[in-house]
C-alpha cells in the first residue's frame, strides 16, 4: 500500500528550456556543437521547446521562397540531429502569433537606452548600413517575448549572447515590479564543452556561416571530401606541436576542442596521442572524426526532408502545443496591463 502511494506521487517538475535558431542558412559545425547537438541531449532532463526563429531572420532582407525552403530544411535537420517531436515541442516562430502579441507589450516596458546599447544592433548596423531597420533595433524585445512567453527557466546561450538574456531578465523584472509576479526570470545554460567553435581560417573569430571565406566554416551538410579539404586548410601555427593554448595557439586549440567534443578525450590525452606527429596527421584525424560524427545525421536528414508531409505535420503539432502555453500567457499579460478582453 505504501509503495502504491509513493508511486502515485507526482514527479518533481522538470525545468523548462527554450531555444531557437534562425533559418538563414545551413547550420555550421559551430552551431551543431555549441547548440543543436546539446539540444538533443537536454531532452532527457528538461521540458524542451525548440523554435525555428523565422521572424528574427527578417531583420536582413530575405528572398521569400528561399526563406520558406530553409525553414523546412532547418526543421528537418533538427529532427535528424535528435530532436524528439513527441517529448519536445518543435515549432516555427511565426506559427505562434502570441510571440509578436507579447513583444508589443514588452516593448512598451523597455527603455530606448537599453536597446541602443545592444552590441548586436551596433554590429549588424555596421554590416548592413543600407538597412538599419526598426526590427533590428527591437530584436531583443522579440527575443525576450520568445523566452518569457513560455516561462522558460533556462536558455541555452553562446558566450557572446548573454546580453540578450540579460535584457530579457531586466524586462521581466520591470514588468513583475509594476504588474505583479508574472514572468519567470530565465537563467543561461552554457554547455561545458564545445560552447564556442572558432573559424578555421581566423581562429580568433567565432565560426560563422556568413563568413565570405567558405573555408572558414564546416556546414552540417558538407560531404566528407569537403570536410577533409576544409580541415586540411585550417590555420594552425609554425610551432608544429599539438598543445592546448587558446591564447598563443588558437588554431590548434580550436581543432583540439572539436576533436575532444566528438571523441570525449581530454586535452592531455589528445596531446599525448599526437606527440611527435605533425599537424597533417592531426588535421586529418579531426576531419575524419567530424565527418564520421555528421554522417548519420546527414543520412537521416535526407530521409526526413524527403517526407514533406511528416515534417509539416510535426510543425503543425508543435505550433498547436506551443500556442496552448503562449496564448495563456498573453491572456494573463493582457489582463494585467488593462486590455479589455471579451469572452470567445
Amino acid at each position: 500500500m505504501a509503495e502504491n502511494i509513493q508511486n502515485s506521487q507526482a514527479q518533481p517538475k522538470r525545468k523548462r528550456i527554450l531555444s531557437g535558431i534562425q533559418p538563414t542558412g545551413t547550420p555550421t559545425l559551430g552551431n551543431y556543437m555549441g547548440a543543436v547537438r546539446n539540444w538533443a541531449l537536454l531532452q532527457k532532463d528538461y521540458d524542451c521547446l525548440y523554435m525555428v526563429a523565422d521572424l528574427h531572420s527578417l531583420t536582413v532582407r530575405e528572398e521569400p521562397a528561399a526563406l520558406r525552403r530553409r525553414t523546412r530544411e532547418l526543421a528537418s535537420l533538427l529532427l535528424a540531429a535528435g530532436i524528439d517531436p513527441v517529448n519536445s515541442v518543435l515549432f516555427v516562430q511565426s506559427h505562434v502569433p502570441a510571440h509578436t502579441q507579447l513583444s508589443w507589450i514588452l516593448a512598451c516596458n523597455t527603455q530606448f537606452g537599453e536597446l541602443s546599447r545592444m552590441t548586436q544592433f551596433k554590429d549588424k548596423s555596421a554590416k548592413h548600413p543600407d538597412n538599419v531597420n526598426g526590427g533590428l533595433f527591437t530584436y531583443p524585445v522579440l527575443m525576450a517575448a520568445d523566452i518569457l512567453i513560455y516561462n522558460a527557466d533556462l536558455v541555452p546561450v553562446g558566450q557572446d549572447q548573454t546580453q540578450h538574456l540579460e535584457i530579457a531578465r531586466d524586462i521581466a523584472q520591470r514588468f513583475n515590479g509594476v504588474y505583479g509576479n508574472t514572468f519567470t526570470l530565465p537563467e543561461g545554460y552554457v554547455p561545458a564543452a564545445g560552447a564556442k567553435i572558432m573559424s578555421l581560417a581566423e581562429p580568433t573569430k567565432k565560426m560563422s556561416k556568413s563568413d565570405p571565406n567558405v573555408n572558414s566554416f564546416v556546414l552540417m551538410t558538407d560531404d566528407r571530401d569537403t570536410i577533409v579539404r576544409k580541415f586540411k586548410r585550417a590555420v594552425t601555427d609554425s610551432d608544429g606541436v599539438v598543445r592546448f593554448d587558446a591564447a598563443n595557439k588558437p588554431g590548434v586549440s580550436n581543432l583540439m576542442t572539436i576533436y575532444s567534443a566528438f571523441t570525449g578525450k581530454t586535452m592531455e590525452e589528445i596531446e599525448a596521442e599526437f606527440a611527435g606527429k605533425g599537424y597533417g596527421d592531426f588535421k586529418m584525424a579531426v576531419a575524419e572524426t567530424t565527418a564520421d560524427a555528421l554522417a548519420p545525421v546527414q543520412a537521416e536528414y535526407g530521409r526526413i526532408l524527403a517526407d514533406k508531409a511528416y515534417v509539416d505535420g510535426v510543425l503543425k503539432d508543435g505550433a498547436a502545443r506551443a500556442s496552448r502555453i503562449a496564448d495563456r500567457m498573453v491572456a494573463k499579460v493582457y489582463r494585467k496591463v488593462g486590455l479589455l478582453q471579451l469572452d470567445r
